[in-house]
């Protein structure tokens, strides 16, 4: 967001996502977001067609004839042997080169490019959480490096060992947390308690206005205190009314 030129913090962009009405537009914030849970879900292929919805999801305007190119660009990447960290660093700096006010785009198709320099079956977003990190800026903490700069492709490799950390530090925490819900399940007696738990490992956050075939709101409020009362879920609003629960 703040590349974006936007100061949503994380609790914004998820009142943005899980607040709205299923199907209707999260507004200019949350379509940023859907960009990288589009990044995320998909794998790392970089077609014509699906650069043309990132970058209108970006709020950007690219014609059909440059994100061809960029398209290509992409796939000689691939085939160029070149380690993962310098192709991925490569792509960012293509795409900045090419259009300066794009840089967050370039931080999207450097995940990507990585992906596909791993042969991962989907893409982190490893190399965006870093982009205002100690791996890109000098040593007294000064300017921020920006892609295609001076000793990028360094900073991209720091960047990356940073990344990798914290990403297992979280995946290590969320880990726990999950085999925490999934120990106190059996103590839930709420009809479509399952659905929820399926619903609390598989996303981010869950309305506690959630309701199903077999659960009303009012049974969802419950079952969400009770879940909290076993220290099985967190509030992640920090609010009363309209709250979201998580890992």
């Amino acid at each position: 967001m703040r590349l974006a030129g936007r100061a949503e913090d994380a609790a914004a962009l998820r009142d943005a996502w899980h607040l709205r009405p299923p199907g209707t537009d999260p507004g200019p914030a949350g379509t940023v977001l859907g960009g990288w849970r589009q990044l995320a879900a998909q794998p790392p292929v970089a077609s014509a067609d699906r650069l043309e919805k990132i970058v209108e999801m970006l709020g950007l305007h690219w014609d059909d004839a440059a994100l061809a190119a960029l398209s290509t660009e992409i796939e000689n990447l691939a085939g160029s042997q070149r380690p993962a960290p310098f192709a991925a660093a490569a792509i960012a700096a293509h795409v900045v080169a090419m259009r300066p006010d794009a840089e967050l785009f370039g931080w999207w198709l450097a995940d990507l490019v990585l992906a596909q320099g791993l042969c991962w079956p989907r893409p982190l977003p490893l190399l965006m959480a870093q982009a205002f990190g100690p791996a890109f800026r000098d040593e007294a903490g000064g300017k921020r490096m920006r892609p295609g700069e001076r000793s990028f492709e360094r900073a991209v490799c720091g960047a990356l060992v940073q990344a990798a950390a914290d990403a297992c530090r979280l995946a290590t925490e969320l880990s726990r947390r999950a085999e925490r819900l999934l120990a106190v399940a059996p103590k839930l007696r709420a009809k479509g308690a399952g659905d929820v738990i399926f619903l609390l490992l598989n996303k981010d956050a869950v309305p506690g206005t959630l309701t199903t075939k077999s659960l009303s709101r009012f049974a969802a409020r419950r079952l969400f205190d009770r879940l909290q009362q076993l220290d099985a879920v967190r509030e992640l609003s920090g609010r009363t009314t309209f709250r979201l629960f998580g890992l």
